[in-house]
């Protein structure tokens, strides 16, 4: 596919965005494929099989967001970024906040490619684990292949492959997530039972809330905040740019929602399932789907079961890969350096980011500190944070102008990223950061625009 779709490409615009040619079957799956990576395997069935339902409030937060981001965010990002010939988030809001300074443009990119690269390395660590777990493949060797696979179909064939790609695997992933656990559960001896045996055996709940205090209310409140953080991921919000006919945006709505719904119901019960499946002996929760396949089914069969977590991984990476070319190319070497670049010019740095970008990633994933979980949250809220309100007040308020843009991002951007480091010592609890970055940052967009549009107008009345 990357060799096919690699004749077409004449331009940058035919790499980043696919000169806006997707149908709304593709741009469903393609979207819904880049926001779920190998996190949809190993992470969320993790944090199920520990702690049981109650961490099922992170799907319906997730479900929720992404059903606001297709309702209200698609269809007019897809007009308005047309309007305004912008290829990405970055270009989008310089030009529809006219601003000249090139401020917005570099804030935007800068942290984008930031978080973007940490959320790739997440990515290359699940890789990483996979391999080494499951075939004895050494950690590093393991990735390095991964994201060098990655690296060449999307260096080849560009938007259009990645979605491609994406439609594949997301069919593929969702086929695996749900036949697996249906069928080991076929393998309990006494069905649910054996789960809520094993349930109260290892203290994880089968309710929605481990209990009905109010630590728990909010508890389940935090995990859904995830939802919140869909209007400012690049890898995702540029999909919908791609899209041919935006009239069709609804059709794609009703795809993806009912995809991701699939999907991360085949996850819960993953979770569940390796309760009795495991009976407390699984040494790695993130492992829980890893290591229930090959006990299921035949060697042959688990190597290609076990391609949908890289299914996941690679329709996630090469898209976030995409953006942070796009990132380098568009607003780094065009907007800032060389504005009167050649379309193979800017087609050339592209492809150079692309391979800069996933360099930097594998850097990071070498130093496999954290989880899987850990590094994806840090990411998503970051992005999130940075450009979600801004997303919002960008396409629904015309009051709002390039000096409230700066302060929302910045706001967003930087309490996201350090929130962790001191948000028990002040709130004395674990208040996940899309909440305190979400609500600043709306708030800095709205105040500091109303601010600076007063002083402008005053200045200008003083000086006519």
């Amino acid at each position: 596919m990357g060799l096919y779709f690699h004749k077409k490409q004449t331009s940058a615009a035919d790499f980043i965005i696919g000169n806006r040619s997707l149908n709304f079957w593709l741009t469903a799956l393609s979207a819904h494929a880049s926001d779920m990576s190998a996190w949809l395997f190993m992470a969320f069935p993790a944090a199920v099989f520990s702690s049981g339902l109650p961490k099922i409030w992170i799907a319906w937060g997730l479900i929720g967001g992404m059903f606001v981001n297709w309702q209200f965010i698609a269809t007019r990002l897809r007009k308005a970024t047309e309007k305004y010939n912008a290829h990405t988030l970055s270009t989008f809001f310089e030009r529809r906040f006219n601003d000249t300074s090139g401020t917005i443009r570099f804030l935007t990119a800068a942290i984008a490619l930031f978080f973007l690269a940490s959320y790739i390395a997440a990515g290359l660590i699940a890789m990483g684990l996979l391999f080494e777990s499951v075939f004895g493949i050494n950690y590093y060797v393991g990735l390095s292949v991964a994201m060098l696979v990655v690296v060449i179909y999307t260096l080849i064939g560009g938007f259009v492959t990645v979605a491609w790609t994406d439609l594949f695997q997301s069919l593929f992933l969702m086929a695996m997530i749900i036949f697996v656990p249906a069928y080991a559960f076929m393998h309990l001896p006494n069905g649910w039972q054996s789960i809520t045996e094993a349930a109260k055996n290892q203290n994880a709940s089968l309710f929605f809330f481990k209990d009905l205090s109010t630590s728990s209310i909010l508890e389940a409140i935090f995990m859904a905040t995830w939802g919140l953080g869909y209007f400012g991921q690049p890898h995702i919000v540029t999909k919908f740019m791609g899209i041919k006919n935006v009239e069709e945006m609804h059709k794609s709505k009703y795809v993806g929602m009912s995809w991701l719904i699939l999907t991360l119901l085949g996850a819960t019960a993953v979770g569940l399932i390796g309760l009795p499946f495991f009976d407390g002996q699984l040494r790695d929760p993130q492992l829980v789907f890893i290591d229930m396949v090959p006990l299921l089914f035949h060697p042959l069969v688990t190597g290609f079961i076990l391609c949908a977590i890289l299914a996941a991984n690679m329709s996630t990476m090469d898209s976030q890969l995409l953006v942070c070319a796009s990132i380098i190319s568009e607003d780094f070497y065009k907007g800032i350096f060389r504005k009167e670049a050649s379309a193979q010019k800017l087609l050339l740095i592209s492809r150079l980011g692309l391979v800069f970008t996933a360099l930097s990633s594998l850097i990071l994933a070498y130093n496999k500190s954290t989880t899987v979980l850990e590094a994806v949250r840090y990411a998503w809220a970051g992005l999130g944070c940075s450009f979600g309100p801004l997303m919002l007040m960008s396409l629904y308020s015309q009051s709002i102008n390039k000096y409230g843009a700066i302060a929302g991002i910045l706001t967003g951007g930087i309490i996201a990223g350090t929130w962790e480091a001191y948000s028990k010592q002040l709130l004395g609890h674990n208040v996940p950061a899309e909440i305190p970055a979400f609500a600043v940052s709306l708030i800095s967009i709205y105040l500091v625009s109303k601010w600076t549009g007063k002083i402008t107008v005053e200045c200008d009345s003083k000086g006519s």
